[in-house]
C-alpha cells in the first residue's frame, strides 16, 4: 500500500510553523550570536537615512550555518535563504542577495566581529571549566590562495630589472644634461617615475621650441639641419621615456611596495605569498600562492587564529602570541620544533613570562647515543670553566679569542663567543692540528645564551609534567587541521585579500567550535541513561526574593553532575544562597547524577524554579 498521490490536486496546505529540532546546530548558533553584546555587534557609525542596513547578528548567523553545511558560495547561500528551512528559521525569514552576503564577510566590521566572537567563546569556555590553565597548543598550516599558481612576481627579478632600468635612465639623463635639455637633479629623483615624468616634460617643451625654429629655416640646409637632428634625438628620448621607462618604473615601484618584506606575491591576490604546500601531488615542491594559518587550541577548541604571509612558522610565533587574547590563561606554550629559536624562547620567557615546551630542530638528534659519543662536536669537548678554554678530542686547546655580535635580517642580535686554537700547543703535532689546511688558526663559535635555552628546554621536556603535556599536542591541535581540510573541504581560500581571507577562515574555525560544542551537548543527552535504573528526586525552589524572574520554562540540556560543564557552575551560582542547600551539595558531588534544568531559553540560565535530580544506580 502506498500513500495517496494525486498530481492534479486542487488543494495545497502550507505549514507556517518554522521550527527546527532542539538539538539542531542552528539553535546553538542562534544562542551564541545572541550572547554577544549589542554594542559589539553593531557598528558605531551607520547612515541615518535610506534603507536600514542588514543586522550583523543575522548575517553572522547565516554565514555560520552556511559554513556548517560546507556552503561557501555567496549565490548558494542566497539560495539557502530561500529553500532551506533551518536557514529561514535562523534568518527570521529575511532574504539577502549574494552582494550583501559577500560585502559583509569581506568588511572590516566583520573582521572585528569575528575576532571578538573568539574572545567571548574563549571566555565562556574558561568560565565553565571546559579549558584548564595548564597549556595552550599552537601549530600552523598552509592554505592555498584563490589565485593562479602562474601569477607570481619575484622580488629578486624585480630588483634585477629595476637596477637595469635605472642604469639606462641614468645614461639618458646624462646625455640630456650634456645637451642642455634638462637641469641637474639628484640621482634618486632621476631614477623615480616622478623624476622621469619631469624629464619627459622638459623634453616635450624643447621639442616644441625646435618645431617653431625649424619652421623659420629654409627647406634645404646645406649639410643638413642640426636642429632637425637634435629634434630626432629628443623624440627618440621622449618615446623611450613615455613608452618604456616610465611604465616600467611605475610597475617596479608598485611591486616593491606590495612586497612589504616578502620575496614574492601573486598578481591575482597581492596579499598571497608563494610557498611550499603540504599537498604536493607532483612531489616537486612546486610553490603556490597561499597564506600561513596559525591557531591556538585547547581540548581541540580553537581559541584564536592568525593569518600571516610569512611561510616559516619561526617568525610567526611571537606576533601570534602578541595578538592572542587568552595567553594569560595558560602556564605553558606548546608547539613543535618548527618554532624553536633563541628569539622565540627569549620572548616567551621574558616577555610573556610563560614556560615553553618547544623542542629545537636538533633536539631529537642530540638525544641519540651517536651524537653524544661523537668526539668531533664541540658540545662533547672538555671545557675548563675557570680558565675559559676548550680541548678537543685531538688535544688541541681553544682559548677565548673575542666577542662577536650577529644581527639577523629581522634585527635580532645574538652574542657569540669565539674561541681560537692556541698558536703554541704542547707539541709540534698539535701545533699542526691547530691550523686549517690554508694555514689559519682554527676557530669555534659558542652561543652561551642558546646553549642555556637548549638545556632549559631539555629539562622541561624531560620532566614528567612536560612530557605528559607535550604528548597531548599530537591529538589536540593536529586533528583540527585534518577536520578543516577533509571534513570542511577548506584546502583553498574562497575570497581574495588578507582581511577577507581572515574572515573566511575565522568563520570556518568558529563553525568547527560550535559543531564540537553541539556534539558534546548532544552526547550527554538521555541516550547515556539507557540500560540504567533511574530514581527521580524532585526539589522545588521557592522564589527567594532575590530578584529572580521566571518566564516560560523549557528543558535546555542534560548532563552528568560529574561533568565539569558551565551549566552546572551557572546553576550552582544561582542557587548558592537558596534553600534547600542540600540540593546544591548534591549537584556538585562527583557522583553518577544527571540533572535536567528547566530554565529560560538563554544559555546564561538567569532563573530557575525547579530541577530534577536523577540518581543512577
Amino acid at each position: 500500500m502506498y500513500q495517496n498521490y494525486n498530481t492534479g490536486q486542487t488543494q495545497f496546505i502550507l505549514n507556517y510553523d518554522f521550527t527546527v529540532p532542539k538539538n539542531h546546530i542552528t539553535r546553538l548558533i542562534d544562542i551564541f550570536v545572541d550572547s554577544i553584546p549589542q554594542e559589539v555587534l553593531l557598528e558605531h557609525k551607520t547612515a541615518s537615512t535610506g534603507r536600514p542596513a542588514s543586522h550583523p547578528a543575522i548575517m553572522l548567523k547565516v554565514l555560520l550555518f552556511a559554513y556548517s553545511r560546507q556552503t561557501y558560495s555567496g549565490r548558494k547561500i542566497e539560495t539557502m535563504l530561500e529553500e532551506n528551512l533551518p536557514m529561514r528559521w535562523l534568518a527570521q525569514d529575511h532574504r539577502y542577495s549574494y552582494h550583501t552576503i559577500n560585502n559583509f564577510r569581506k568588511s572590516q566590521h566583520a573582521n572585528i566581529l569575528i575576532k571578538k566572537a573568539f574572545i567571548y567563546f574563549s571566555l565562556a569556555l574558561k568560565n565553565h571549566n571546559l579549558i584548564s590553565n595548564d597549556a595552550v597548543f599552537i601549530d600552523g598550516t598552509k592554505i592555498e590562495a584563490d589565485a593562479s599558481k602562474y601569477s607570481f612576481t619575484w622580488k629578486k627579478s624585480v630588483q634585477k630589472y629595476h637596477a637595469s632600468l635605472n642604469g639606462k635612465v641614468s645614461a639618458l639623463y646624462e646625455e640630456l644634461v650634456e645637451k642642455q635639455v634638462v637641469k641637474a637633479m639628484d640621482l634618486e629623483t632621476v631614477q623615480s617615475a616622478s623624476g622621469m615624468e619631469v624629464i619627459s616634460e622638459n623634453v616635450t617643451e624643447e621639442i616644441s621650441k625646435l618645431d617653431e625654429e625649424i619652421k623659420q629655416e629654409p627647406k634645404v640646409v646645406k649639410g643638413g639641419s642640426p636642429k632637425k637632428r637634435r629634434r630626432r634625438f629628443l623624440k627618440k628620448a621622449k618615446r623611450l621615456l613615455t613608452k618604456d621607462f616610465i611604465p616600467r618604473a611605475r610597475k617596479y615601484e608598485e611591486a616593491e611596495k606590495i612586497f612589504h618584506g616578502r620575496n614574492s606575491f601573486s598578481k591575482t591576490d597581492h596579499d598571497a605569498t608563494f610557498m611550499c604546500m603540504k599537498e604536493d601531488p607532483m612531489k616537486n615542491r612546486e610553490l603556490k600562492p597561499g597564506y600561513n594559518l596559525q591557531i591556538a587550541t585547547h581540548n581541540q577548541f580553537i581559541l584564536d587564529y592568525g593569518l600571516f604571509d610569512n611561510p616559516t612558522d619561526t617568525r610567526t610565533l611571537v606576533p601570534f602570541l602578541e595578538q592572542f587574547h587568552s595567553v594569560d590563561f595558560f602556564d605553558h606554550i606548546v608547539a613543535d620544533a618548527g618554532y624553536g629559536s633563541e628569539y622565540n624562547y627569549t620572548s616567551i620567557i621574558d616577555q610573556f613570562e610563560k614556560k615553553p615546551l618547544i623542542p629545537y630542530n636538533t633536539f631529537l638528534k642530540e638525544q641519540k647515543r651517536k651524537f653524544k659519543n661523537d668526539p668531533t662536536r664541540p658540545q662533547n669537548w672538555e671545557y675548563n670553566e675557570a680558565d675559559d678554554y676548550y680541548i678537543d678530542h685531538l688535544g688541541v686547546r681553544f682559548s677565548f679569542y673575542r666577542y662577536s655580535t650577529r644581527k639577523d635580517a629581522y634585527g635580532f642580535k645574538r652574542d657569540i663567543k669565539i674561541y681560537q686554537a692556541d698558536k703554541v700547543q704542547v707539541s709540534p703535532e698539535l701545533d699542526e692540528l691547530a691550523r686549517t689546511p690554508k694555514g689559519h688558526q682554527r676557530q669555534i663559535q659558542v652561543n652561551q645564551t642558546w646553549n642555556y635555552y637548549k638545556e632549559r628546554i631539555k629539562e622541561n621536556l624531560s620532566s614528567g609534567e612536560g612530557h605528559d603535556i607535550y604528548r597531548r599536542r599530537k591529538y589536540d591541535v593536529e586533528p583540527v587541521f585534518g577536520h578543516m581540510k577533509r571534513d570542511f573541504g577548506v584546502r583553498r581560500t574562497h575570497l581574495r585579500g588578507q582581511k577577507a581571507v581572515e574572515n573566511d577562515i575565522g568563520l570556518v574555525l568558529m563553525t568547527m567550535n560550535l559543531e564540537k560544542l553541539g556534539k558534546m551537548v548532544t552526547q550527554l543527552s538521555f541516550v547515556n541513561l539507557k540500560n540504567r535504573k533511574i530514581r527521580l528526586l524532585i526539589w522545588t525552589i521557592p522564589n527567594p526574593g532575590v530578584g529572580l524572574f521566571f518566564s516560560k520554562l523549557k528543558i535546555v540540556s542534560f548532563f552528568p553532575a560529574s561533568y565539569n560543564s558551565w551549566h552546572r557552575i551557572q546553576f550552582a551560582n544561582q542557587i548558592r544562597n537558596v534553600e534547600p542547600y542540600a540540593a546544591y551539595s548534591h549537584v556538585c558531588q562527583p557522583a553518577l547524577y544527571c540533572c535536567i534544568f528547566l530554565a529560560t531559553r538563554s544559555y546564561a540560565l538567569p532563573s530557575f524554579e525547579t530541577f530534577v535530580m536523577i540518581s543512577l544506580t
